[in-house]
């Protein structure tokens, strides 16, 4: 079994690591914030995230090594910047898998105990034989990895596909009059269309995040310089025409009623498949997030191993068998979830380590962009097939900001934090030695 993922593996390891159970509980939310407009919002939003990506695909042409935000951050801005991303974003990616996880398990107790409160040891043995079963896999190598990230994500297409052709033939065009129905606030006031647009915004906003972890395992990628630019482009190209589509047709079966859904794609098969929707559906969400777990078990590990390269973490971790598979940040990675996963599902909550994404996002998105600018006059660095406009990054820095202005004060303080402990570490690293 070949060890590298061509560009079409690539395309659907991007697929994966975008689009997951939100797609089926998205169109509810910015529906009842600006009505059938939203599809407007999604074009929008659509073209501000592939602003972001265009950059992430040309630095990506640079380099052939893992790490994506963290390498392009630490060349163009210094080690020190560089581990403030690569630190954030394997913590952040270590949280958001354990969440999965912990999501997974709920969503598949939900199929068998329906409305009955789950028992919590139910919830903790699924996660966690999730995480070991993934783990156990990734260990076994990339081939084997992107055979089933490859099938899992073609059966996440099949729901979203049937939803898309079989439904289209119900949708009825009085239901997106009117047009543009501004939604309210807690306070029960009408919002003002910049509130309501902003606050839509954010919500697809957060749909088409998960674009900037293809880069993280360039190493195991057959040809990393060309493919991976061209796939991040394409990634965000489908997932585009896939949100338009799906939001559309549910719009177009539940008109305005589709803001009143808990679950509108489920709502949406009901009405043309009387009732069968909530099981099309469920099974949809769990190959959903198993996708995306999946996705996560091949990339996080990926992150540490490439600070570990560069001596910012311990070089052990850093370690290739002879199929060149990182194994010992595999298996951290692995333990360090499986620990989050039974804190989450035995003890305690995700919701505030969840919090910390917000910034997460952030501090990948600004330098990346930046990055751009300064990578360019770099003449030891090859040029990238894909070359964007200078203004493009400088629109992607605005749209970060927003993204963080727009962040409660509690994702704000805990971000931060969280840049502090990664700062702690940093110095940590130096007093032992400069590097390990």
């Amino acid at each position: 079994m070949n060890s590298k993922l061509g560009f079409l593996s690539v395309v659907l390891l991007g697929f994966n690591a975008i689009v997951g159970s939100g797609i089926f509980l998205l169109p509810n939310k910015a529906v009842a914030l600006v009505g059938p407009f939203a599809l407007v919002v999604v074009v929008f939003v659509a073209l501000l995230t592939i602003s972001i990506a265009l950059c992430f695909a040309e630095v990506s042409a640079k380099f052939e090594k893992n790490g994506g935000a963290y390498v392009y951050a630490k060349e163009a801005f210094g080690e020190f910047v560089g581990f403030e991303v690569g630190f954030m974003k394997w913590a952040i990616a270590i949280i958001a898998w354990a969440t999965m996880a912990t999501g997974f398990s709920e969503a598949l107790g939900a199929w068998i105990y329906g409305s009955s409160e789950l028992p919590i040891s139910f919830k903790a043995i699924v996660a966690s034989s999730l995480v070991l079963a993934l783990t156990l896999m990734n260990l076994a190598g990339i081939g084997l990895s992107k055979f089933f990230n490859n099938l899992i994500t073609l059966a996440k297409l099949t729901p979203l596909l049937i939803f898309i052709f079989v439904c289209l033939w119900f949708v009825k065009a009085e239901n997106f009059q009117p047009f543009l129905v501004l939604g309210t606030s807690s306070a029960g006031e009408v919002l003002s269309f910049s509130a309501a647009f902003s606050a839509a915004a954010l919500v697809i906003f957060y749909a088409f995040t998960g674009f900037e972890s293809l880069a993280i395992a360039a190493e195991d990628y057959k040809n990393p310089k060309k493919d991976l630019p061209r796939a991040i482009t394409w990634v965000m190209i489908i997932v585009c025409v896939f949100y338009l589509l799906i939001i559309g047709v549910a719009i177009g079966i539940l008109g305005l009623d589709l803001a009143k859904e808990n679950a509108p794609i489920a709502a949406a098969f009901d009405r043309i498949f009387s009732g069968y929707g909530a099981s099309i559906v469920g099974i949809g969400t769990l190959i959903s997030i198993g996708g995306i777990a999946t996705a996560s078990s091949i990339l996080t590990p990926r992150v540490g191993h490439a600070l570990a390269s560069d001596g910012l973490v311990p070089r052990i971790i850093a370690y290739k068998n002879k199929a060149q598979t990182p194994v010992v940040a595999i298996i951290i990675t692995g333990v360090l979830t499986l620990a989050l996963v039974l804190y989450g599902t035995l003890i305690g909550s995700f919701a505030v380590l969840a919090a910390i994404s917000v910034i997460s996002r952030f501090i990948q998105y600004v330098p990346t962009c930046l990055a751009v600018l300064v990578l360019r006059k770099r003449k030891d660095l090859p040029q990238s097939s894909i070359k964007v406009p200078s203004f493009v990054p400088v629109i992607a820095i605005i749209i970060s900001f927003w993204l963080l202005i727009n962040a409660n004060g509690e994702q704000l303080i805990i971000g931060l934090g969280g840049l502090v402990v990664a700062a702690v570490f940093y110095a940590f690293a130096k007093l032992a030695g400069k590097k390990f």
